[in-house]
């Protein structure tokens, strides 16, 4: 039976945060102005910006600007023009920190995000005039109900002023990004969402933030003697199990699977670049990304400055945790790198990360926002929600780049991503397509066995090179170990599907090598069976919960499998059994011989399906979960 190489991947502590100083001076920093403190000339309901009580009033200037160019020497600087609202400073005050931003050689991008209300042919004007180059952001929460939480202070909603802002661009070919905050308003009706904002021909981005604030109980005080409008209503949304507009982890991992899903079938994809759908996606590749969610350049790397002259890590981070130095003081990168090893908040956010070390989902994941995470463990004890919808990302992300045409089982509980490297075989194309060729040559094929029951080229324990077989190569049985030959033959005669890898489960004992866990790899020939095989795998594993030993714990696996003649990466299912948590190696291999035997006869009995077994019988928790 053909065999590759399935060892899991390992990676170190770095992948997921990499200190500052740990990074060569062309790895960029991306510095946050705060150009007015919380100042803003509108009063969403939930601004996590005035929950800070930052200082508002004055305003950051180009002197500013250049302290940050001495500080970071040659490291290049990604700057971005936030708030409150950053056109409050007022068009000579904005022109004066472009022309500042133009003339710093190391800054090689400028963003600036605005909530739209202000922005105007005048304010497009000047950016053409001092930095061409400007990238637009507006804060919009899809359509006209989704921006139900966007207000003025006097209660009124400011949407009509943002798609006024949007229309604007386009009338003078400027393009923009969004960013959409996920809130209860939007929720079930991502296609919808998507469209809507596709159809604003200035769009080239879509960035989807969660409103995770179910831990804010606290509202906002009264700006003056009076209480404003927008005040009584948020308010009235905030309460002591937190405010009406949050939402939790699984709901937001739900809404951005269908997202992505429109986003692919409407070809959105051609014009519109949707995160944090393109982020996962990348590392599902094994492509780096920019999103600090995904990569390691975390919260080291992110910095806010405020018009006070305070100078802090991530804006997402609460304040005054986040505080570092005041920027007068900081008069190196040696100085801001010494400030955040003495920063206890960035510290928890570190050791918050040796939890992914262990986690199949790390390469993908990359650990998330530090933030988030830590706000959720400091309210509730624990971000095991935060990384279980990340994990639910991965999971359905990999589905809808494998079947993109078969959305639902991008929401299947029981297909999860594990990467495999490597995963490799010689030329894919070329084993699929002698598979269905009854004419096609077959070679004779080089099986030895090892005292282990390992079949392979060598005849050794722990080598995984093997010739690739298919049901009607002469050796073909003889190349299949005996346990799990009942299963390879009920896949490929019964499902009629093709194996591409198997292992019987070798506890490799006396060799000193890791025990090696059962599995079956499937190799889809179309995107629509794979579709068709994962939903299988899904009733397969539902109609054998419970009748396994306890020590054993079956998975359906979504990975790649690599050719080497081409390069490309096929999308691949395999069936694994694996020690049940709590398990030890010799209780899962006392049980396995069962746990077999219980997957084989439900494999055989079980039809083709349409959509997962997820809606109709829930995976059970683990027994951890419980």
């Amino acid at each position: 039976m053909p065999s590759t190489l399935t060892t899991p991947t390992t990676t170190v502590g770095t992948d997921v945060w990499r200190p500052l100083e740990d990074t060569d001076h062309t790895a960029a920093v991306s510095v946050v102005l705060k150009l007015r403190g919380e100042t803003c000339d509108v009063d969403c309901l939930y601004c996590f910006e005035k929950r800070k009580l930052a200082p508002g009033g004055a305003q950051i200037t180009p002197a500013h600007i250049r302290r940050l160019g001495q500080i970071f020497g040659e490291r290049p600087l990604a700057i971005e023009l936030h708030g409150g609202e950053p056109l409050t400073v007022g068009k000579d005050a904005m022109a004066a920190l472009l022309d500042e931003l133009a003339a710093q050689p190391t800054v090689h991008r400028v963003h600036l995000q605005t909530n739209g209300v202000r922005l105007d042919g005048e304010w497009l004007d000047l950016f053409d005039a001092h930095y061409p180059g400007l990238h637009i952001g507006i804060s919009m929460d899809g359509d006209e109900q989704g921006n139900s939480w966007r207000v003025g202070y006097d209660g009124t909603a400011i949407y009509p002023h943002i798609v006024s802002a949007l229309n604007l661009l386009a009338e003078r070919n400027r393009t923009c990004g969004i960013v959409t905050v996920v809130t209860p308003a939007v929720l079930g009706r991502a296609a919808e969402v998507i469209d809507h904002i596709a159809d604003f021909d200035a769009v080239r981005a879509v960035h989807l933030l969660p409103a995770f604030d179910t831990t804010v109980t606290t509202r906002l005080q009264a700006t003056g003697r009076r209480t404003s409008p927008s005040r009584r209503l948020q308010a009235r949304a905030v309460g002591a199990d937190g405010p009406a507009w949050a939402i939790t982890p699984a709901q937001y991992a739900a809404f951005v699977l269908d997202a992505t899903a429109r986003w692919i079938d409407a070809g959105h994809f051609r014009r519109i670049k949707l995160d944090p759908a393109v982020a996962t996606i990348r590392r599902l590749k094994g492509l780096d990304t920019a999103h600090c969610h995904f990569a390691a350049h975390k919260c080291s790397h992110v910095f806010t400055a405020y018009p006070d002259g305070r100078l802090g890590s991530c804006d997402e981070l609460p304040w005054p945790q986040a505080h570092l130095l005041p920027l007068a003081a900081a008069r190196s990168e040696a100085d801001i790198t010494e400030a955040q090893h003495a920063n206890p908040q960035l510290t928890a956010g570190r050791e918050l990360m040796t939890k992914c070390v262990s986690c199949p989902y790390r390469t993908v994941c990359g650990g998330g926002c530090t933030a988030t995470r830590w706000r959720m463990l400091k309210a509730t004890g624990s971000d095991d929600a935060y990384c279980d919808h990340r994990g639910r990302l991965t999971d359905g992300m990999a589905h809808l780049l494998a079947a993109p045409d078969h959305p639902a089982g991008a929401h299947c509980r029981r297909a999860h991503w594990r990467p495999v490297d490597p995963n490799v075989m010689d030329d894919v194309d070329a084993f699929l397509a002698r598979w269905d060729d009854p004419a096609a040559p077959r070679t004779p094929a080089r099986l030895l066995a090892s005292d282990h029951g390992n079949i392979n080229t060598a005849g050794l324990p722990g080598e995984h090179a093997a010739d690739d077989l298919d049901p009607r190569h002469p050796q073909w049985r003889e190349g299949v170990e005996d346990r799990v030959w009942p299963l390879v033959d009920t896949i490929t005669r019964s499902w009629k599907a093709v194996t591409y890898d198997s292992c019987q489960g070798h506890a490799h004992t006396g060799t000193g090598l890791a025990p090696s866990p059962f599995r079956v790899g499937l190799l889809p020939r179309t995107r629509a069976e794979y579709a068709t095989l994962a939903a299988r795998l899904c009733h397969t594993l539902a109609a054998a919960d419970g009748y396994l030993p306890a020590t054993v714990t079956a998975d359906a696996v979504r990975s790649d499998l690599t050719s080497a003649e081409t390069g490309r990466r096929h999308p691949v299912l395999n069936l694994t059994l694996t020690p049940a948590p709590g398990s030890t190696w010799a209780d899962y291999f006392t049980g396995l011989d069962q746990a077999v035997h219980t997957l084989t006869h439900v494999a055989r009995h079980t039809p083709t399906a349409t959509g997962c077994a997820c809606a109709l019988r829930p995976p059970r928790p683990t027994r951890e979960a419980r």
